[in-house]
């Protein structure tokens, strides 16, 4: 059987798909929009509970906006020598080193071990907590 393919009686202009093509880009525009403010939002708000953790454990919580230095700090909240930071060049590595110290920060500041893991998993929750909350105190 032979299929005889017509073309219909309506001729589509380009200002149709130009006009959905507009409201596509604007809706792309602005979800990306609201995404880039969410994480800003996040991210501000981490950087505000990272400056507060190093703070109560007496270390400089300016150090946060340094680059390499505020991994350097972080190893020093774990009471791990500094030249430990030159793990961050081997991910692997950091990744099961960071585990473990996610285990001391909980507890130098007198949580559970198992707020390690939680610490380690959701650090967008538990870090937070570490800095606002009033029982976490840092011991040496």
């Amino acid at each position: 059987m032979d299929y005889i393919w017509e073309t219909s009686d309506v001729l589509l202009t380009g200002s149709i798909s130009n006009e959905l093509g507009l409201a596509a880009l604007a809706w792309s525009v602005a979800v990306l929009g609201i995404f880039f403010v969410i994480f800003g939002l996040i991210s501000i708000f981490m950087i505000i509970s990272m400056r507060k953790v190093l703070e109560k454990a007496n270390l400089p919580g300016w150090g946060i906006f340094i680059p390499i230095y505020n991994i350097y700090l972080m190893f020093k909240l774990w009471w791990r020598p500094g030249w430990w930071t030159r793990w961050i060049l081997f991910p692997p590595v950091l990744a099961i080193l960071m585990i473990i110290l996610n285990f001391d920060i909980a507890k130098k500041f007198q949580k559970h071990p198992l707020f390690g893991v939680w610490l380690w998993f959701f650090p967008i929750v538990f870090f937070p907590i570490l800095a606002f909350d009033k029982k976490s105190k840092w011991s040496k």
